[in-house]
């Protein structure tokens, strides 16, 4: 599938020659679906041609504008057993595209990806683009928890079972609709293949980075959002919940994020009640309010536990390891007491002693309140593997293959 928007100038030139190297090098039936999605300019008049003039292309006009909203629509009522989609520009290497439907039409992988910040990849693009992909993926992994290389590369694929079972559940209709299903399938615990590519900035882009950035942080921040609250269920389509299968330093980067944004609402909420009560019955509720919320935040975000099953019991145990905070923090204010300190000598002493309790809570989270069995090691994250071409087209099947 190639999605367009006013790329009268490309479409012609590109569709022809992805139609070229599907004729000469790709082993398997396919069909290119031009998806127009609200153009103002000749595009849809030119893929309509297109479409008259070769028979591996149709052209689908949709009158409202949004990648997101073109590739759900048409990937929903697609019949291929594989569904890719590539940028109009081809700016990724059409060599690439073998290795990124082959694991899937073998069945040894759920979706696959190309990534230009793997080893092995040759990317050229301008330091700008460069910083803003490197920060936007850096953020992925840090807030969302996301452990594949790159979200926003215009070349990917997936498997239309997954697909069927994922596309229910996305709500973005530009930009981040590649992000969100990623998201969502790892959460759901399928196999995501990584493949480096070769791949060249189109320095005509239509693409308003400020706007786009945006747009993604307002999307990340609606997924965390939905995952805290339980708003957002995934499936497990693939394997057991990853309860707390996620690396260690995504754990801690994690834990640090909800923990900084836990002391701040508690020193905020600390000398608010404290104009009103005494320092330790101030100290007692403000650590209780908060305790609540950041193990709740833990349990969702920082060890992958959603839905409501032994939500009470982490509770009661996070409550548990919050008490030696509050022993902590109790004991540094007794301690402080006779030498009748001022507000921001109290409030020194219960940040240094909340960040000693903090990493005796962390250990505590891992090892015993959202403590799980290890996962075996690769059973949910394949990159960079390689699944060669003969497998795959002995696994393959007559009929439609690609879309």
């Amino acid at each position: 599938m190639v999605p367009v928007r006013n790329e009268e100038r490309d479409l012609a030139p590109s569709v022809r020659r992805l139609v070229s190297y599907l004729r000469e090098c790709f082993p398997f039936s396919a069909r290119v679906t031009i998806a127009d999605n609200g153009s103002t300019d000749a595009t849809w008049a030119i893929a309509s041609r297109l479409a008259r003039e070769l028979p591996e292309v149709r052209a689908i006009h949709m009158d409202l504008p949004g990648r997101g909203r073109a590739l759900r629509a048409i990937w929903s009522e697609s019949d291929a057993e594989v569904l890719a989609y590539m940028d109009v520009d081809l700016s990724t290497d059409l060599n690439a595209l073998l290795p990124l439907v082959a694991p899937l039409l073998s069945g040894h992988s759920d979706l696959a990806i190309g990534t230009r910040l793997a080893r092995g990849s040759r990317v050229i693009r301008g330091p700008k683009r460069e910083l803003i992909s490197r920060s936007y993926n850096l953020l992925l992994r840090t807030l969302m928890g996301a452990r594949f290389s790159d979200a926003q590369c215009g070349f990917k694929a997936i498997r239309r079972d997954q697909a069927r079972a994922l596309l229910p559940l996305t709500q973005d209709t530009g930009w981040f609709f590649d992000t969100e299903l990623l998201v969502l399938a790892e959460r759901a615990g399928l196999r995501i293949h990584e493949i480096p590519v070769d791949w060249v900035d189109d320095l005509d882009s239509r693409v308003d980075i400020i706007a786009t950035a945006l747009a993604d942080l307002r999307g990340m921040s609606r997924l965390g959002v939905g995952f805290a609250r339980g708003s957002i269920q995934v499936p497990q389509l693939r394997g057991p919940v990853r309860a707390g299968g996620r690396d260690l330093p995504l754990q801690i980067a994690r834990f640090t994020v909800i923990g900084v944004a836990s002391t701040i609402a508690y020193v905020v909420l600390f000398l608010l009640l404290r104009t009103i009560m005494s320092a330790q019955v101030a100290n007692v509720v403000s650590l209780l309010v908060t305790a609540v919320a950041n193990t709740a935040a833990n349990r969702r975000l920082t060890f992958g536990i959603s839905g409501r099953s032994n939500a009470a019991r982490h509770q009661v145990k996070g409550l548990i390891a919050f008490g030696i905070g509050l022993v902590l923090t109790s004991g540094a204010l007794a301690a402080l007491a006779p030498t009748h300190p001022g507000r921001l000598a109290e409030v020194s002493v219960l940040i240094a002693a909340n960040l000693v309790a903090t990493v005796i809570r962390f250990l505590l989270y891992r090892h015993w309140v959202f403590g799980r069995p290890k996962r075996a090691p690769d059973a949910w994250h394949h990159q960079g593997q390689v699944i060669s071409t003969v497998h795959a087209n002995e696994m393959a099947t007559q009929g439609e293959r690609t879309n």
